[in-house]
């Protein structure tokens, strides 16, 4: 099967040119200015944006044990069609993926269900150290450590058992970072303020800048002290990025970072409006946050941009503060999102690709993807730079069937999505004939 892409700009390692794209079954086999190779589909991409797929290190498709607000097949059906190709799903899950069993039990549930390539985490305890260590780098895309509150009770506040996986891993660490302590403190607090009826708009206040600042700046000097491979999950606050460097490339960095989606896009005064659909942990913190993670993103502080997408249903939503779960979807506006504050002049399209397609892949070293490169597979999203739209219920894709952007009006659009070589997403309409890939990675 050859699929020819035509008249598309293409935007990818920091270029953007005018470039046809040919396929040959599921990887790339030309990219040059005028392809004239007979092929079996063409797409005429003529004004469209060709860019890399999307790959999201983070998020929750709630399968196993946690269905009612998501599942694999649900929610990687939204992430293609916001043109998330690969994402890497974190283990707290019921059961949670503590051992190789159940996380190779994620992988089979994967292979038959999602649309997009997936990898996922393999989840550390205060109790597993052994079969964490027997995780093969090359298949898994890396150990992730809760240090602060988790759900799935996956908290690992041991201080010896941090010690020793920092120390013995081979492989990258990815970690939560929140200290239990200070948020119990300030959520004792509140409580002893408010009662039951603790205002949302406290999250940030309770969440606190002290209690990321607290946990990240540990895991950064555990990573230093054994020289550990540290990827540190969803930084919050200004103050944390003085944790990361910009010195040197990010594939000659040991410890990384990312920002997600709502961090870059709400600030604390949108409790007002949008309430419990921003209550995320880490929290939605200040205005001054905001724009120093943009701008350290910018300055490549910050290294790679994800979504942490965590649906929860919205009666579990609709709780008081203390029975509201955090977190919330985003795999179908991620990409909008970026490419809206392309529009507002705030970071360029390039950028956007560098953090979002890129880096992922640099970070976590997966193999042939992350780029349009000859003999890479052919992982593509075609964006529309002069669509308007509003998101609304009815083109939710959610298995909850709400989103934090419900009401905002996007002005660039996913067209096409290619996932190995495969159009799964072409104007709102799906062929799920066929299933996306096991990601592998690039690790002795």
């Amino acid at each position: 099967m050859k699929t020819l892409i035509k008249n598309g700009i293409v935007v990818n390692e920091n270029k953007i040119c005018k470039l046809d794209i040919l396929i040959e079954g599921e990887y790339i086999s030309k990219i040059e200015e005028n392809i004239t190779d007979k092929a079996d589909k063409i797409i005429d991409a003529k004004g469209l944006y060709v860019l890399p797929g999307i790959i999201d290190d983070q998020v929750h498709f709630r399968e196993p044990g946690l269905t009612h607000k998501a599942d694999i097949y649900s929610e990687s059906k939204a992430a293609v069609a916001g043109g998330i190709t690969s994402f890497m799903e974190m283990p707290n899950t019921n059961p949670p993926a503590t051992t190789l069993e159940l996380l190779e039990n994620k992988f089979s549930i994967a292979k038959e269900r999602s649309l997009a390539n997936y990898s996922f985490f393999m989840g550390a305890s205060n109790n597993n150290i052994e079969e964490v260590l027997k995780v093969n780098p090359k298949h898994v895309a890396a150990i992730k450590i809760f240090m602060g509150s988790s759900t799935g009770n996956m908290l690992v506040d041991d201080k010896k058992t941090l010690e020793n996986i920092f120390k013995n891993s081979k492989m990258l660490i990815a970690v939560h970072c929140e200290d239990e302590e200070t948020i119990k403190k300030n959520t004792q607090k509140a409580i002893s303020e408010f009662g039951e009826n603790i205002p949302i708009s406290k999250h940030p206040e309770i969440r606190s800048e002290e209690a990321c600042y607290k946990s990240s700046s540990m895991a950064v000097d555990l990573a230093k002290k054994y020289n550990t491979r540290l990827h540190v999950f969803h930084i919050s606050t200004e103050k944390e990025l003085g944790l990361f460097k910009n010195n040197v490339t990010i594939d000659k960095k040991r410890i990384t970072c990312e920002v997600c989606i709502h961090h870059l896009w709400f600030e604390k005064s949108d409790y007002v409006k949008k309430g419990a659909l921003i209550k995320w942990n880490p929290a939605v913190k200040n205005k001054s946050d905001k724009d120093a993670l943009l701008k350290a993103l910018i300055e490549n502080k910050i290294d790679v941009i994800a979504t942490d997408h965590a649906p929860h249903t919205i009666n579990e939503k609709n709780n008081t503060y203390l029975n509201c779960p955090s977190g919330g979807p985003l795999v179908q506006h991620a990409l909008n999102a970026m490419l809206e504050l392309v529009k507002q002049e705030k970071i360029t399209i390039e950028k956007v690709v560098e953090k979002m397609s890129h880096h992922p892949a640099i970070c976590f070293q997966i193999e042939k993807r992350g780029f349009i490169r000859k003999n890479y597979f052919a992982d593509l999203v075609l964006v529309d730079k002069n669509s308007s739209w509003e998101v609304n219920k009815s083109n939710l894709l959610y298995k909850c069937k709400w989103s934090p952007f419900e009401g905002q009006r996007f002005n660039s659009k996913v067209t096409h999505t290619l996932v190995n070589g495969h159009l799964v997403y072409q104007h709102g309409s799906f062929d799920e004939s066929k299933k996306g890939k096991r990601l592998l990675f690039n690790r002795n």
